[in-house]
Order: structure tokens, then sequence, then C-alpha cells
């Protein structure tokens, strides 16, 4: 006869599995924060995705820590630093962006299409014009 699996080991092996999930999903995220700071062209851009992605990335982190901690008083603790940083990071990159703005610092612009010179119209073709 089988033994049935203790409902202790199931809840065990479900709480290592999210931890590994939130952990891996903070990685992720803070990785598409890096790419994104080093290939983006100007600091609106980057201050964009590094507001979001990171605070994404920390906070799934922080989640799975405070998971792991269990209820602890440090679990306490990193779900308020979660909580700060939820806060605090737009609030930094908002302050960036908006320095910048008043600095007078341009964005860069995706350009509305390839320009054309007058060589490369053909001219009259069969009577017409354009």
């Amino acid at each position: 006869m089988i033994e049935p699996i203790p409902l202790q080991t199931t809840l065990e092996t479900v709480r290592f599995w999210a931890i590994v999930v939130m952990l891996g999903l903070g990685v992720f995220f803070t990785l598409v924060s890096t790419v994104g700071v080093i290939r983006l062209p100007d600091i609106y851009a980057r201050a964009h995705t590094a507001s979001q992605t990171d605070t994404l990335g920390a906070g799934f982190a922080l989640a799975g820590v405070a998971l792991a901690f269990g209820w602890q008083h440090a679990a306490v603790y990193t779900v308020l630093l979660l909580f700060f940083v939820f806060i605090t990071n737009p609030t930094a990159a908002h302050a960036i962006a908006r320095s910048a703005a008043e600095t007078g610092v341009e964005p860069v612009l995706a350009e509305e299409g390839p320009e054309t010179d007058e060589t490369d119209i053909p001219a009259e073709t069969d009577g017409e014009t354009r």
C-alpha cells in the first residue's frame, strides 16, 4: 500500500518552487533592465526602463526572500524594504527625467522615414508629372 504524502511536505515543496520562481523572475527583470539601460538611446528611455523593470526585479527578488524567511522579523523588514523600493524607484526616475528636461536635454525621436533627395525622384514619365 502506498503511504500518502504528508501535507507539510507538499506545502514545503510548493513553497520551495514559489521561491525559485520569484527569484528567477527577479533575475530576469533585472537583466532586462540592464540591457535596456545599455541599449536605449537617451536619458528618458533609460530612466523609464530602469524604473519599471528594476522595480519588478527587486520586487520579485525581495518577495522571494521574504517567502524564504517565513514568519520572522527579517521577513517583515524585507517587506518594508520592498515597499520602500516601490515608492522611491519610480520617484527617482521621475526626478532624473524632470531634471534632464529642465536642463534642456532633447529626447532622441524616431525618424519619420528615409529622407529623399531630388535625385531619387524619377523625372516625368510618359507625359505624366508627379
